[in-house]
């Protein structure tokens, strides 16, 4: 296989392979939609029962009150049968005690049974607007549901689609490269392969030696871009670039180094030479002051 037919199937793949990533994450994210809903659905649940729970023990202390006062209406009424049968003062201040206490406990259990009464007609009329949010959200998921599951065959159709679009691309081609290629699609936002023109990566736009450049430019071997690792190739391109492509002066990624090396002794060697005259400005200074006046 020819190195040309090699950069043709990577274009190739360099068109299929985002569309695909892109629809599997889509396949992946999508049901996550549902996640906000279903908490809502969740939270309606459980405030139905935690309701329910309340309304439950409201009419609990409801029967106990109105056992409550009904033995303080027979306690008031016992006492005042007793009123026509009393031969004594303190016969009539013992009943009548009995039978102001016992109103007064009626008068208490009755104005507690009124205002639970009316907790409890607020807490059925929430219990019954919360079961009615709970059919409304279980309808509205359940068609969302169906949405998305409808979405996601459509979406999972077009991955197969894409699939087999990509196993006529692959065969015979390098299998660690394709694993590279595949990786730097996923990192480099959908570009896995770019021209250098100029003597530029047109992927990171990062100006490469002469040498390096004619290497991609001979087209004998797959070279990846030494700064964003993606495949490079070459295109024809104006004199310019000719011009650039014959420049002995412009080095190679070894000269990278070299010249990195160089500013590197330059730096000590101004660091030396910086050091020598403190040294010698410091001696001047000590004879002067140890000069006779």
């Amino acid at each position: 296989m020819t190195m040309d037919e090699i950069f043709r199937r990577l274009r190739a793949l360099q068109d299929i392979l985002p569309r695909k990533i892109e629809l599997e994450h889509d396949i992946q994210n999508i049901p996550k939609v549902l996640m906000a809903q279903e908490e809502v659905l969740t939270r309606f649940k459980r405030t139905f029962i935690e309701k329910n729970q309340e309304r439950e023990k409201g009419e609990l202390f409801e029967a106990e009150h109105r056992n409550l006062l009904a033995a303080a209406e027979r306690s008031r009424e016992d006492a005042e049968r007793k009123m026509e049968l009393i031969n004594t003062q303190r016969e009539y201040e013992a009943l009548d005690k009995e039978i102001s206490d016992s109103a007064a406990r009626e008068q208490q259990y009755r104005k507690e049974l009124q205002q639970q009464e009316r907790s409890l007609a607020e807490l059925e009329e929430q219990i019954k607007q919360t079961q009615a949010s709970i059919v409304q959200q279980e309808g509205e998921l359940k068609e969302r549901r169906a949405s998305i599951e409808n979405e996601v065959a459509n979406k999972k159709q077009l991955v197969e689609e894409l699939v087999e679009q990509e196993q006529a691309l692959i065969p015979d081609l390098d299998p660690e490269m394709l694993f590279k290629f595949d990786r730097i699609i996923r990192n480099k936002m959908g570009k896995g392969i770019v021209a250098i023109k100029s003597g530029v990566c047109t992927g990171c736009h990062m100006v490469l030696p002469v040498q390096f450049a004619n290497n991609v430019r001979m087209g004998e071997e797959i070279v990846f871009c030494p700064y964003c690792s993606r495949i490079l190739f070459y295109e024809e391109a104006d004199q310019n670039e000719e011009d650039f492509f014959y420049n002995d002066d412009a080095g190679s990624l070894a000269d990278l180094d070299d010249l990195d090396e160089e500013e590197e002794e330059d730096d000590l060697d101004e660091e030396e030479e910086k050091v020598n005259i403190d040294y010698e400005e410091e001696i001047l200074a000590m004879n002067q002051a140890a000069a006779p006046l």
